[in-house]
């Protein structure tokens, strides 16, 4: 599901944190692929899947392929001033 894709977020629909991290990597410009957990036939196996690779929490944010973790992991990259980079080196934004 993260395969060739630059930036993928698997979110809740419901869930303001999830809408928070969707919001701020948009305003880099990014079009995230994002998959609504709580909308999916087998979203609980997808998110149990993600438990085990350690991400504990929702959103799970992949940049490049790579997981970068949930909301706490995404924002301190932010107040890093590296989130950006990141978005660059996945392709998912230019400038």
């Amino acid at each position: 599901m993260v395969t060739n894709k630059p930036v993928v977020i698997f979110s809740r629909s419901t869930c303001c944190m999830s809408h928070s991290i969707k919001s701020l990597i948009s305003s880099f410009g990014a079009n995230p692929t994002v998959h609504e957990l709580d909308q999916l036939p087998n979203g609980q196996q997808i998110e149990s899947a993600l438990q085990q690779l350690g991400c504990s929490d929702v959103p799970a944010v992949f940049i490049g392929q790579q997981l970068i973790g949930g909301p706490n992991q995404v924002m301190s990259l932010q107040v890093k001033n590296q989130l950006r980079t990141l978005l660059k080196k996945a392709g998912a934004i230019w400038i």
